[in-house]
């Protein structure tokens, strides 16, 4: 991984914040180019928020972006970087295990990381059968066990191996037994249940609805950029909903697409719309909605499914994308 290449307190926030629900395998190209444009905390102090967005296009839970942006200014006004998990606390966005991870591994203060992978190789160690409330829940639970068996000499080393043992030895549901280190003393190897943990308490599945609107006028595709203070999504464009144009789905859509966010299953159909000239007037009056030219998604701060679906349904007619429809 690049940012154990070539460690210091900026590469290892960038990549902690990155990592964060993120696959590590999907993070590595965000974070080569990511540090090539910014190497550090002052360059990215310097950097505009749409461009900071635009760049983390794809990479999802995008207050991160925004928070490692205000990081990197408080930061970059300081006379250091922060070097203990309790400073990097005080941080937006930064929570007990990015502070016990960016201290440990850039700084070597002897504290524990507790993420998921650790918490799965510690339930199964100490044979914790308890059912957990949630993911937060849990890492409370075992920090104080983790901080226990944590090498002072070499505390990032150790935090970065108890994590690689839960995401390639000790994985979820299929555990390797056979390559762990640790089987001799693992009471779930012992009882022969370590698939089976650690448990947790079922959460409510929900399932919704959403209906997009694809439109193009003149080679250029109408987007609803969320304002700077929406809960969700703030600052990035979306592919707008049919009804916030004041318009009404109707026949078959262009595409259907599915995904789950957290416990929430969304069918999405996306409707093609060629636009009326009254549509465009509307349209104009609404400060949130912007027309982006086709050539320039890939620099357009989208998320990766809609960037994703938009792609798909250009592709279907090289006549939108050339801008021949009105």
């Amino acid at each position: 991984m690049p940012w154990r290449e070539e460690v210091s307190a900026y590469r290892t926030v960038v990549s902690e914040l990155m990592c964060q629900q993120t696959q590590i395998a999907t993070v590595i190209p965000y974070f080569e180019r990511w540090t090539a444009k910014w190497p550090d905390f002052p360059d990215l102090a310097r950097a505009e928020e749409a461009e900071v967005m635009a760049l983390w296009a794809g990479l999802g839970y995008y207050s991160r972006a925004r928070n490692l942006l205000a990081l990197a200014r408080q930061v970059a006004a300081l006379p250091r970087p922060p070097r203990t998990a309790a400073e990097w606390r005080e941080f937006k966005g930064v929570g007990p295990y990015t502070a016990a991870a960016i201290a440990s591994i850039a700084f070597d203060e002897p504290v524990a990381v507790v993420d998921g992978n650790v918490v799965r190789v510690l339930a199964r160690l100490d044979g914790v059968r308890a059912k957990l409330r949630d993911a937060s829940s849990a890492a409370k639970l075992f920090t104080g066990r983790a901080d226990e068996l944590v090498d002072p000499k070499q505390p990032g080393d150790f935090n970065q191996a108890m994590m690689e043992l839960g995401a390639t030895v000790c994985r979820k549901g299929v555990p390797d037994c056979g390559r762990c280190p640790l089987a001799e003393w693992c009471d779930a190897k012992a009882q022969g249940d370590a698939a089976t943990l650690p448990r947790f308490v079922s959460k409510e599945r929900k399932e919704a609805a959403v209906d997009r609107a694809l439109v193009i006028r003149a080679g250029k595709i109408l987007l609803r950029r969320n304002p700077p203070a929406a809960k969700r999504l703030a600052g990035m464009a979306e592919i707008a909903v049919v009804s916030s144009l004041g318009l009404a789905a109707d026949g078959e859509p262009a595409l259907v697409r599915r995904r789950t966010i957290g416990t929430v299953t969304y069918e999405e159909k996306l409707y093609a719309f060629e636009p009326k000239a009254a549509d465009v007037r509307r349209w104009a009056q609404d400060a949130e909605l912007e027309w982006v030219d086709a050539s320039e998604l890939d620099g357009a701060a989208l998320s990766g499914p809609h960037r994703r679906w938009l792609g798909e349904w250009l592709s279907r007619d090289g006549r939108k994308a050339r801008g021949r429809l009105p």
